[in-house]
């Protein structure tokens, strides 16, 4: 009987060892790689996305990532939308001037992914455990069809201002996003308040100028650049990346910068607060500062948030110098009203979906 009960219970032991054995070498084969799902809420373009995640994707074959991708005003409604049951795990390459309203709201869970301290401290939250970390600067650009523009007694030359866009032979033949829907659209309206004085009256007279040249307001940040590539507008008032695509792919087009200075957001990333975090959302966001994403970024974008950024047609020297001063929380905090305005004034030219 004794000797049965040994037996027995070394057997049970020697089971339990391989059984913790199997599950060790499972964390050992999955766990620095994860597994399971991460689901990702994106406005970054979606040619981007895919080239972005071979890096991913190679280094964590085992994790699924379930890509949500609009633009950046429907993908803030959607997670404002789904505050009380929130599905997404992670927001990737969205506006900063949208994660402030998130984090207002209570919605983002502190995170500091591994390599923070390469980026720059005015390219995150202020938090010492931050919120939101930015990846990418954009800004405002116009994207001018050469063939179109001549058509008009013009060139892309005569282009070079906010100002030049309110010439009279531009009347109806040019295209800008809408700020509702588009992040693109918000920090080109943001910035022209800004440059005109913030809460007068002066920038909210020039978008009435410029609302009589306007043919259509599009929801895509990326659409009007599309559009003076193929000739259906003149001016495509746009982001530098969108308008420099359409270039390399022989579209007769060049890019302005404008001389005042751009408006300009940040796309940033952070994690979504909801009661269940997994392990693949966090090892994502380090994923996506570390130096496979950011080489991947440069590759687009001349402003990376580590200060590393690569050559970029249309600029001489420091790209950052074209950006104007930009108060994102002024942005985030008049977003609402700023929106409402814009509304009431210039949307019956939008575009139907």
């Amino acid at each position: 009987m004794l000797c049965f009960r040994t037996v027995h219970c070394r057997s049970v032991a020697a089971a339990l060892v391989i059984i913790a054995l199997l599950l060790f070498l499972g964390c050992q084969k999955g766990g620095s790689q994860g597994g399971g799902t991460v689901t990702v809420y994106t406005a970054l373009e979606s040619e981007l996305v895919t080239d972005y995640l071979k890096s991913f994707t190679k280094r964590y074959p085992d994790i699924n990532v379930r890509i949500i991708r609009e633009s950046t005003g429907i993908i803030t409604a959607r997670l404002l939308a789904e505050k009380s049951n929130p599905q997404a795990d992670v927001v990737w390459g969205t506006a900063a001037s949208s994660m402030l309203i998130l984090d207002e709201q209570g919605m983002l869970e502190p995170y500091a992914p591994k390599g923070l301290d390469q980026i720059l401290p005015q390219f995150r939250s202020e938090k010492s455990v931050p919120t939101w970390v930015g990846i990418t600067a954009w800004e405002t650009a116009f994207v001018v069809n050469t063939v179109e523009i001549a058509k008009l007694g013009l060139n892309a030359k005569d282009i070079k201002s906010y100002e030049d866009l309110l010439r009279p032979q531009l009347r109806g033949h040019i295209t800008m996003p809408n700020p509702n829907s588009s992040g693109t659209g918000l920090l080109t309206v943001a910035g022209v308040l800004q440059l005109r004085g913030r809460d007068g009256e002066a920038g909210w007279d020039y978008l009435t100028r410029l609302h009589d040249n306007i043919k259509q307001y599009t929801h895509s940040g990326s659409k009007p650049a599309r559009m003076a590539g193929s000739g259906e507008c003149v001016v495509g008032v746009s982001f530098g990346y969108a308008g420099i695509s359409q270039k390399q792919k022989g579209a007769p087009v060049e890019i302005v910068f404008p001389a005042e200075g751009s408006g300009w957001d940040l796309e940033a990333n952070a994690l979504v607060k909801k009661p269940n975090i997994s392990p693949e959302a966090k090892i994502f966001l380090d994923w996506a500062i570390s130096d496979d994403a950011m080489n991947a970024y440069r590759v687009s974008y001349p402003i990376i948030t580590n200060g590393k950024g690569g050559n970029y047609e249309g600029f001489d020297g420091d790209p950052i110098k074209q950006l104007i001063p930009n108060d994102l929380g002024w942005i985030a905090s008049n977003r609402g009203s700023i929106l409402g305005k814009w509304v009431s004034k210039f949307d019956g030219k939008t575009e139907s979906r």
